[in-house]
């Protein structure tokens, strides 16, 4: 369990209070050009079968925060019938911000992994993430080798849901390398942007991004963005790894926090 409240004191975000129980915990927390950088780390080798991650992110009026963590979320084998799960909840107050931007995730042979994130907004709150899914230890010869992978999001505007998706890939019951299921790919990446500031300006930004990104050579992109039923825009991709992605869905971050915060981009990404 690891839950962190954020607040804002004459223009600075500082955590107004943190509790958590090993193996995770806050590492550590910077000031980053008015908003608060967090580090999230998790002292164990990973989720190991049966257990449980809960994380609650609380952002009070207009306190504004960065979320990652010290590298890839590692999720080990299970035995059937078990596994282990993540639920993350985001809060955001008025005018709050939470840019939640993790390292990939890394499902090892046999794993099984629910991921569920619910979001909670209010007028003029702004909830930025970008996630990866990696098939495996490619390196290793791993490729949806795992049994599962269970993920959903549910995003709240007020007391309304203006978003939900749910998703579910069991690679030994379907056909991954399918024409129109993954095809050739191996690597998902979805970028994610809320708030009742998002407007179509916004996806038209984020489309030009993805039509001037040059893919590395030997791994193609296929990415596509689109505006959701009421106050977002996402953008889905696929790769043959992980770290292009990472790089597309760093220069989408960028320009959505130019576009929607008026913000450049991170001083300690530009290196």
């Amino acid at each position: 369990m690891l839950r962190a409240s954020f607040t804002s004191r004459r223009g600075n975000t500082v955590i107004e209070n943190k509790f958590h129980t090993a193996p995770i915990k806050i590492a550590k927390a910077f000031p980053l050009d008015g908003q608060l950088g967090v580090i999230v780390m998790d002292v164990s080798p990973g989720l190991l079968d049966g257990d449980r991650y809960e994380l609650e992110w609380t952002a009070e009026p207009s306190a504004h925060a960065m979320i990652t963590n010290q590298s890839y979320t590692k999720v080990h084998p299970s035995t059937p019938g078990k596994g282990s799960s993540m639920l993350q909840k985001f809060d955001l107050e008025e005018a709050a911000v939470i840019e939640h931007m993790p390292e990939p995730v890394m499902l090892y042979k046999d794993a099984a992994f629910q991921n569920e994130t619910q979001v909670r907004l209010q007028a003029g709150s702004v909830w930025l993430q970008a996630d990866v899914l990696c098939p495996g230890r490619t390196l290793r010869g791993e490729r949806f080798d795992y049994r599962s992978y269970s993920n959903s999001l549910t995003v709240h505007y007020g007391e309304e849901i203006i978003f939900t998706q749910r998703q579910l890939i069991e690679p030994a019951k379907q056909a991954i390398a399918s024409p129109g299921c993954w095809g050739e790919m191996t690597h998902w990446a979805t970028f994610y942007m809320f708030s009742d500031r998002v407007n179509g300006a916004h996806l038209e930004q984020l489309q030009e991004k993805l039509d001037s990104f040059a893919a590395p050579g030997g791994h193609p992109i296929a990415a596509g963005a689109s505006m959701t039923h009421r106050f977002g825009a996402v953008v889905s991709a696929a790769s043959t790894a992980a770290w292009p992605l990472q790089q597309l869905m760093r220069e989408l971050w960028q320009t959505s926090r130019q576009a929607l915060l008026g913000m450049p981009p991170l001083r300690f990404l530009q290196d």
